[in-house]
């Protein structure tokens, strides 16, 4: 099993990186990583939220990607939560807000109330060809808890491709380019790690555990920065939020799910994920192409993570206008129009 097989090898990694290093008597090549790893470190958290369901592990990674404590990390079930925590290299316990997330691309920004932190800045992020030797860092397995360092990972990009000629055998609603790695990053907490050069310059972020539905073989991989940058510059512009402005205004009809002709399941959970259990004949929803077990990600740009939150972002929505839902069907993402008022 690929994530146990490793288990040993990650406890010593720093011993290997070093090691696999001194064996080739390149004592200033050995000197470079090492001062690489110290710089970068600081840029990383440990990020914990929701967990224990069927297993699932309640931590990952994240990268800080300004002074003003904005992370960059995953989007996943660790998030949905109330009560987001991001662990500093420093020790520090801080609460992460959930500022905003593209489901599209899974990617999520936190926000931690802090200041003068070190950071990654994205308009530097590099691009890298195959055959790049690179470090990936990250809390693979939650080995991390307090202010120790997080693992660090040396590889080579083996490839660059384009997740959509794999749909249907990795599944993921992302089908932009990777880099695909020769090393076992994509493991239990590493989503959301940082892929950098030998020098520290980043290249990519790690994504979430994929395996191949037809071989059960594992795709350790990276997202460029590249794909990722214009959409986490409009989450920090206030796109795509998780948060609404409570001083803007509701309308006199506001928009309610029974006028579109949807029934959600049981809101039985603070955090219930908005999924669609009945869709009425003949209903704008049912016109719009909405079925049973669709997933309601956005309201226009507004990130939805529960049934309440949906209720009540359709409630500052009047009943005359349109509405753009973003919806995850088999892990595809879809978008579709609805309109309650037939002119």
């Amino acid at each position: 099993m690929k994530h146990a097989s490793i288990v040993s090898r990650m406890l010593v990694l720093p011993l290997v990186l070093w090691a696999g290093v001194a064996l080739g008597n390149d004592a200033p090549r050995a000197n470079a990583a090492g001062e690489t790893i110290r710089r970068v470190q600081p840029k990383m958290v440990k990020v914990y939220g929701a967990g224990g369901f069927r297993g699932m592990e309640p931590y990952q990674s994240g990268l800080l990607i300004s002074p003003e404590g904005h992370v960059l990390t995953t989007f996943s079930y660790v998030l949905d939560t109330d009560y987001i925590t991001a662990t500093l290299d420093d020790g520090r316990r801080l609460e992460a807000k959930l500022l905003g997330a593209d489901p599209r691309l899974e990617i999520a920004v936190l926000k931690l109330d802090a200041e003068k932190l070190p950071a990654f800045d994205l308009g530097e992020a590099v691009e890298v060809e195959p055959g790049a030797r690179v470090l990936a860092f990250s809390n693979l397995f939650g080995v991390a808890v307090g202010k120790e360092p997080l693992s660090v990972q040396h590889g080579i990009v083996s490839m660059t491709t384009d997740l959509a000629a794999r749909r249907g055998v990795f599944e993921t609603p992302y089908d932009g380019p990777v880099y695909v790695l020769d090393a076992m990053t994509n493991n239990p907490g590493a989503a959301g790690g940082a892929l950098v050069t030998r020098d520290g310059r980043l290249v990519g972020l790690l994504g979430k555990e994929l395996r191949n539905t037809r071989n059960h073989t594992w795709l350790n991989y990276a997202v460029p920065i590249a794909a990722l940058r214009q959409s986490v510059e409009a989450i920090r512009a206030g796109r795509m939020v998780a948060q609404r402005d409570d001083a803007q205004k509701k309308p006199d009809r506001p928009l309610q799910l029974a006028i579109v002709g949807l029934v959600l399941v049981p809101d039985v959970l603070e955090l219930t994920p908005p999924y669609v259990d009945l869709v009425y004949s003949g209903s704008p929803a049912d016109r719009a192409g909405i079925r049973p077990d669709d997933l309601i990600l956005l309201v226009g740009d507004r990130l939805v993570q529960s049934c309440k939150a949906l209720r009540e972002e359709l409630e500052y929505i009047d009943f005359e206008d349109p509405i753009r839902l973003t919806l995850l069907r088999d892990q595809e993402m879809i978008e579709v129009e609805l309109q309650a008022r037939l002119d």
